[in-house]
């Protein structure tokens, strides 16, 4: 597309009046033409004139050539308005409500008279409009931007992609033709899905199902997008949603059985779900879709709680890890669709976080589709409340990517619309939005009267017939359909689902259940498993792995700070050095590596490490390339992937979650900053990680590292926030841990994946204790043992304690140290390495050689109401108060985690150890 500047059309107007075979031949029809179409002629020529008009005796070529430029300069402003501005006058609201005029598209704005919009002007800005009048141009452009679709797309800065996608619109006027058996499709798509929820509303009245009428057309569209992924060779798509019109998707699009769904409706076999489980319109399915040339696709809906947009990085990751499994490196074979509502895209900031992560290495997945049901209200808020801006998608403007508004009753427009949001989205790899324009027939849920606060809305949606009936008339007056041909339809659907109805009502009915996917068959969730875990690793080869990781490539320039810590790795390597917190966490993931194992790990700074510690990826300090030592193992070691996240916690934690859940054999690992902000992804935790097996029966391996330690950097970077992840822990859900060795670490790590249990792990993971000169481990003790859940004190016995202290983490050493200056052996420290999942018996068992009535102290530096000790005090306090005196010791009960103040950490924390150690 051209728009060419007055100067350019000066010059060639100038040389066709010296000589019309100068130009070209386009360029001689288009001057000839306006010559034609202004009554002018080769010796009455237009003249120059400021107000437009056209006709006087001037023959000065360069004045006429100024006045035709001008005019041509307004028909060209006025061609690109309508391409910013078409979509705010679009016929989008099916309810007909009134939009705000835009008289920045109207003619009279530009000084364009009646008489100019007959004239033949250049339209080669506007696809099949090569010297067209005005009213031609304008009447394509009405077609294309201000029918049933509205689109933006001018604010993506690439030529290109605007190119590419005007000419998409622009020469088909944003329309398909579509053939008869696609048009009996979309209307059999309306009818599966309008009868589905007709029939669910008569058969359970009152019952909540979060109904998708006002939306219908989600059906056929989303049919479409999938006909559609297929051709564009994608194999398995992934999709979340939240609750509305969930039951419909799964019926009609996941191919459900509807008697599974009825059956829940009459739950009757209450004791299957006694203390789990979750409703029906939270869970996920998968199946496979036959497409229209008989190929298949895989389809996963993701189980989603009520926190609506939050599922969203969590199919993300899911799509990631998927396609990460097929090798497809392109990223083409495997996509996601995410539905989204209204309010919710404009209002909850995990939206950000998804679109931000759609553009970067990291969580590239080639592009996923938005579609967002445009309810035009949230539960019975209005868009004026809720949102400040224009559309609920703007949000979406932050990426170079088209956001197409659709007319949802419609369906001719909505098959425009995702066939051409699809062919952008394999073009450019790109996400791509879809703003489906609809409404909410019920209310938020059907129990919900929304005529209190939308009797305006709710009046006019009471006279409305469904999308379904206005089409059908719409193809009858066609002659596309028979009335035979749509009443055979709607009775074969009430047919099947009265059959699947009355089957659900059979006594030996029993719902299928799906299994974990096939990857996942050699693991299992449930009780940990008794007994220890084997994580030790030859020492020889462990010797090797070690020094490769000091290897470098001769050319690459490395920061000379990085020599000595390298040096060290190398002496740890030959046994001549212990080993820190660092090398112990590279060598168990080399080993891991090396073994095929996949290697996953995020998180803010994780590839230097928020402590530059780790250094994992090494900047050459010449031309800033990089290298990964890691990496660099063995040609056919398994993959590694060591990215810096952007500053998101919700957004990234959703997508390491997901992708945990397609990864059973892998190591996925999200790093915080500092352990408290994982607060900041509190719902990923509550709804996801620790609920996920209970609710749905989906397993994940996720490891989250939270540093963690009182170290008076204030409350804000001291505490992980431990005592809710206890608070939290039940049934065997998660594992929390707190290693205090490098050896510790290692074996935790390995463990992870070595055994098939499959639970997320949180680690509260060490800054101080990283170069803490007592925090180091010889080789041996990586090379045999195991992960020890409580490590016993290796310089006092038991039964020669007049004290026992039981802690955890950090405090430990200053414990010991303190232990050590006073020269007490009368005192037995042991610290709890693994607070979850941890038996009383378990916890007993360890100290049976304690003389009963010894005093047991639990030890921590965390306020009394935080930390460990309010899960301590609820699980085992009873048990030991009977057989030894109990006590605790930590900072006073506090609503902040800990003291800003430098100074006075330090009083506190030397008055803690006092206290612990007092009277001996």
């Amino acid at each position: 597309m051209k728009s060419y500047s007055l100067d350019y059309i000066d010059d060639l107007y100038v040389q066709y009046v010296r000589d019309p075979a100068s130009v070209s031949e386009n360029w001689r029809k288009y001057f000839e033409q306006f010559l034609v179409g202004s009554g002018s002629t080769s010796k009455n020529k237009p003249a120059a004139s400021g107000s437009g008009k056209a006709g006087d005796s001037t023959e000065d070529p360069t004045a006429q050539a100024l006045w035709l430029a001008r005019i041509q300069d307004r028909v060209n402003n006025l061609v690109r308005e309508y391409r910013v501005r078409g979509h705010l006058v679009a016929n989008l609201d099916p309810l007909g409500f009134d939009r705000p005029d835009s008289p920045e598209l109207d003619p009279d704005v530009y000084g364009l008279k009646q008489e100019d919009l007959s004239r033949p002007f250049n339209g080669a800005s506007v696809e099949k409009e090569l010297g067209g009048t005005v009213d031609a141009i304008l009447t394509r452009l009405r077609n294309t931007y201000c029918r049933s679709i509205g689109a933006q797309f001018m604010h993506i800065d690439q030529r290109n992609i605007r190119d590419w996608l005007q000419r998409r619109m622009e020469t088909t006027e944003n329309r398909l033709e579509l053939s008869h058996d696609v048009q009996r499709r979309i209307y059999a798509r309306l009818a599966d899905a309008t009868i589905f929820e007709e029939f669910v509303r008569r058969k359970f009245v009152g019952a909540k199902t979060f109904s998708l009428e006002g939306a219908e057309t989600l059906i056929p569209m989303l049919d479409l997008a999938l006909e559609k992924a297929s051709q564009h060779n994608v194999k398995e798509v992934v999709m979340g949603m939240a609750h509305r019109g969930r039951l419909n998707v799964m019926a009609n699009i996941l191919k459900k059985r509807a008697m599974n769904i009825f059956w829940s409706f009459d739950d009757p076999n209450p004791e299957m779900n006694r203390g789990g489980g979750d409703v029906r319109y939270h869970l996920g399915y998968s199946s496979d879709w036959t497409t229209a040339s008989g190929d298949n696709l895989h389809i996963s809906l993701c189980f989603n709680p009520s926190h609506l947009e939050f599922v969203n990085t969590v199919a993300q990751g899911r799509t990631r890890c998927k396609q990460d499994r097929r090798r497809d490196e392109r990223r083409q074979e495997v996509m996601t669709i995410l539905i989204h509502g209204d309010a919710a895209f404009a209002g909850e900031g995990v939206v950000q976080e998804t679109l931000n992560l759609s553009e970067l290495e990291g969580y590239k997945t080639g592009g996923t589709l938005h579609i967002v049901i445009n309810n035009q209200v949230g539960f019975t808020t209005e868009p004026r409340e809720g949102r400040s801006t224009t559309y609920a998608t703007d949000i979406a403007k932050m990426l170079q990517i088209p956001i197409f508004h659709v007319n949802g009753e419609d369906p001719e427009a909505v098959a425009q619309v995702v066939s051409l949001a699809m062919d952008f989205r394999k073009e450019f790899q790109r996400d791509v939005v879809i703003d489906l324009y609809a409404f909410r027939r019920w209310g938020h849920n059907e129990g919900d009267e929304p005529r209190f606060t939308q009797p305006r809305m709710y009046a006019e949606i009471d006279r409305r017939a469904s999308v379904r009936e206005q089409y059908l008339a719409r193809l009858l007056q066609l002659g596309k359909i028979s009335p035979e041909e749509a009443e055979e339809i709607q009775q074969k659907r009430t047919e099947k689902l009265e059959s699947e109805f009355a089957a659900s009502k059979n006594e030996a009915f029993v719902p299928d259940t799906q299994t974990l996917a096939a990857n996942w068959s050699d693991y299992f969730g449930g009780p940990e498993p008794v007994g220890h875990t084997a994580t030790g690793y030859d020492q020889e080869k462990l010797s090797n792995l070690l020094d490769a990781l000091t290897r470098l490539p001769n050319d690459f320039s490395a920061n000379k700070k990085l020599k000595r810590p390298m040096s060290q790795r190398r002496e740890m390597a030959e046994g001549n050095h212990p080993l820190d917190w660092a090398s112990a966490e590279a060598a168990a993931f080399a080993s891991l590596l090396v073994d095929g194992h996949p290697i996953r790990m995020t998180g803010q700074d994780c590839q230097r490490g928020t402590f530059s510690q780790r250094h994992a990826v090494l900047h050459d300090t010449k031309d800033g390339s990089t290298y990964t030592p890691l990496a660099n193992l063995s040609p056919d070691q398994a993959r590694l992937e060591l990215y810096n996240s952007p500053l998101s916690e919700a957004g990234v934690l959703g997508f390491e979650y997901g992708y945990s859940l397609d990864s059973p054999d892998g190591l996925v690992i999200w790093e915080a900053q500092f352990g408290d902000f994982w607060n900041c992804a509190q719902v990923i935790v509550d709804q996801f990680i620790a609920s996920a097996e209970d609710k749905w029966n989906r397993l994940s391996g996720l490891i989250m590292l939270l540093p963690h330690g009182f170290e008076g950097q204030g409350p804000e970077h001291c505490s992980a926030r431990v005592e809710r992840f206890l608070a939290m822990a039940a049934e065997h859900n998660i594992q929390v841990c707190q290693p205090t060795t490098p050896a510790q670490y290692f074996h935790l790590l390995r463990r992870q994946v070595i055994r098939k249990w499959r639970k997320p792990l949180v680690i509260l993971s060490p800054k101080s204790l990283l170069r803490h000169p007592r925090v180091i481990s010889p080789l041996s003790e990586l090379t045999d043992g195991a992960f020890q859940k409580i490590l016993p004190d290796d310089q006092v016995s038991l039964k020669n304690a007049d004290r026992l202290i039981f802690c955890t983490g950090k405090v430990y050493y200053d414990l010991i140290e303190a232990r050590d200056q006073k020269k007490l052996n009368n005192v037995v420290i042991m610290r709890v390495e693994q607070l979850y999942p941890l038996s009383v018996d378990e916890l007993l068992s360890s100290i049976d050689e304690l003389p009963k009535g010894t005093p047991v102290y639990w030890v921590q530096e965390e306020p009394t109401n935080m930390g460990a000790w309010p899960y301590i005090k609820l699980i085992f306090s009873d048990e030991l108060s009977r057989q030894y005196d109990l006590k605790r010791v930590s900072r006073v009960e506090s609503a902040s985690p800990s003291t800003g103040s430098m100074a006075a950490h330090k009083i506190e924390q030397a008055e803690l150890i006092e206290e612990a150690l007092a009277n001996l």
